[in-house]
């Protein structure tokens, strides 16, 4: 895995990356649907997948030429911050749907940072707002995950 920006050879090198990534999240979120127990948990899951599904074929499109870049919204998405202060969880084929939010929040953040970081350090304007716009859809993920996470500690009393 590339560690630093510059150490990736070109342009198309970071949109594998990223496709490699949707990919990976996109396994993650199915796996998760898998295990839920409530059918309402596992769409929410399957939901997700299908998200990143679809920025990965955006991203794809992207590279083949064959669709515009993406453009992000002008407004800023509000961040709960509630994944800042929760512990690390590794994913397990028994954790709890509590602890698969958490994880898929602390995941989502990455992502969100990772395209934050794209957008920043690559001066092509239309791969720059591409990846701007993939940061505010990760925002919106991690966001969804924060509002879920916290409807169910007011819930269950936490």
């Amino acid at each position: 895995m590339v560690e630093r920006l510059e150490d990736w050879k070109s342009i198309d090198e970071v949109i594998d990356f990223a496709i490699e990534g949707e990919q990976e999240s996109c396994d993650f979120y199915m796996e998760m649907a898998s295990q839920m127990r409530s059918p309402v948990m596992s769409e929410t899951f399957e939901r997700f997948a299908r998200e990143e599904l679809g920025h990965k074929r955006k991203l794809m499109a992207f590279r083949e030429g064959t669709a515009r870049p993406l453009e992000a919204e002008g407004k800023a998405l509000q961040d709960l911050h509630i994944a800042d202060y929760l512990v690390d969880v590794k994913p397990s084929s028994t954790m709890s749907y509590e602890d698969a939010l958490v994880f898929a929040m602390k995941k989502e953040k990455v992502a969100f940072r990772l395209y934050s970081r794209l957008a920043d350090s690559i001066t092509d304007p239309a791969i720059s707002e591409t990846f701007r716009a993939l940061a505010q859809e990760e925002a919106k993920h991690k966001l969804r995950f924060e509002v879920e996470y916290d409807e169910i500690s007011r819930r269950s009393g936490n």
